[in-house]
């Protein structure tokens, strides 16, 4: 009995041995690595807000009530509806500016024309004085108006009726001969001369001016300020910048134009001017304006193609109507040399008025006597400094009272 129980432990010794020993090879196996796993990372949601002691204080905030709240009534789409064309505001138009009148400019200028040219009135009027008027004084006399660039027909006219009205006044006060002088260049100057600038006609097309001169005088600049005085007399005025061998010039013009409401046509640079010009008067015509101002090249009056050119626009532009004015514009300072240039200008296109710049820096004031004798026509306006409205009408009054002086 005691053997069979000992065959029965030795066989349970050795099954729990031969357990073991598999237990222990399956745990030393090299498993396969695992796949990667393809869950989501799942964030975690947002902290929610602390609560009792921990909570923020509350905002103060404006809050409405029901009443004031605009809610859509029963069967209305809860959208605004568009806001109709009559309800938008406009943006206001840009300010222009406002010209000064020009009626009576060259007296509120005048105290300009006086410093440079007094000294043309002051130093007749100290020969005039003199107690014996004899050869020399009035050869004096003489050269101070060449001098002035009266020229030298007119000097010798004016000479010689000083001679003869002095000689028959006898006693010479310093008031009469002040007013002796002032009408005789008055006379001179020529009071009975027309010089309004012709913009008014009966026609349906609008007045037509050209305005025309070398370079250097200001005459694009003269052709803007000649715009802003007839937006001051009361005119609605279209530009054409026909000077389009240089932009700048184009430019400037449209400038001037844009400070006053004047619309400028212009072209490409390099382009036609006769095309340009045309264009213009074809504008004007279709908006209905006033005036139509054309702002030439500056041309060398020695340059023979260039004049035969200048000669072309007028002749383009006088397909829709003629020409109301035809104004050369001079520079004052160049004296004796405007007149050169007059006279060319003048066997192109049939100059009407003179405009005269720079006037206020010059005591040669003869000018305007001996460009008005060399062409037979007026001078009309005359420029007085840099301000936008320093060019005025040419009234002879004023000025020859700025020569003589008070």
């Amino acid at each position: 009995m005691e053997i069979v129980i000992l065959a029965v432990v030795i066989a349970l010794v050795a099954v729990g041995a031969i357990s073991g020993l598999v237990v222990s090879g399956r745990k030393k196996k090299q498993l396969p690595p695992s796949a990667p796993s393809t869950t989501p990372t799942i964030t975690a949601p947002p902290a929610e807000p602390h609560v009792g002691e921990e909570a923020a204080e509350p905002r103060e905030e404006p809050r409405r009530t029901i009443e004031e709240v605009d809610l859509p009534k029963a069967g209305e789409p809860a959208v605004e509806a568009p806001i109709a064309p009559e309800e938008i505001e406009e943006l206001p138009a840009p300010e222009l500016d406002v010209p000064e009148p020009t009626a009576g400019r060259l007296v509120r200028l005048r105290a300009r024309l006086a410093r440079s040219q007094n000294s043309l009135g002051k130093g007749l009027l100290s020969l005039l004085s003199r107690e014996h008027l004899d050869e020399d004084t009035w050869e004096e006399i003489e050269d101070t108006l060449l001098t002035a660039d009266v020229g030298v027909a007119p000097t010798q006219e004016l000479v010689e009726r000083l001679r003869e009205r002095v000689k028959v006044l006898g006693t010479r006060t310093p008031e009469e001969l002040r007013a002796l002088l002032r009408e005789e260049l008055l006379t001179l100057v020529g009071p009975d001369m027309d010089r309004e600038v012709k913009t008014q006609n009966d026609r349906e097309t609008p007045g037509i001016v050209m305005v025309v001169g070398v370079n250097g005088t200001g005459k694009t600049t003269t052709t803007g300020k000649l715009a802003r005085v007839l937006v001051a007399d009361g005119n609605t005025v279209v530009l054409g910048a026909a000077d389009t061998f240089r932009a700048a010039a184009a430019d400037q013009l449209q400038t001037w134009g844009e400070r006053v409401g004047a619309y400028t046509v212009r072209g490409p640079e390099g382009g036609d001017p006769a095309s340009v010009a045309f264009d213009a008067v074809k504008e004007g015509r279709e908006m209905g304006v006033d005036v139509v101002l054309i702002d030439t090249a500056g041309r060398l009056h020695t340059k023979t193609g260039l004049m035969d050119e200048l000669g072309k626009v007028k002749r383009v532009v006088e397909k829709h109507a003629p020409l109301d004015e035809v104004l050369l514009v001079l520079d004052a300072t160049t004296g004796q040399n405007g007149l050169v240039q007059a006279r060319v200008f003048a066997e192109v296109v049939d100059i009407t008025g003179i405009v005269l710049t720079k006037l206020d820096g010059t005591a040669k004031g003869g000018i305007v006597v001996a460009v008005q004798r060399e062409l037979g026509v007026p001078v009309k306006l005359v420029g007085l400094g840099e301000g936008p409205d320093d060019l005025a009408p040419f009234e002879p009054g004023a000025f020859v009272d700025a020569l003589i002086g008070d």
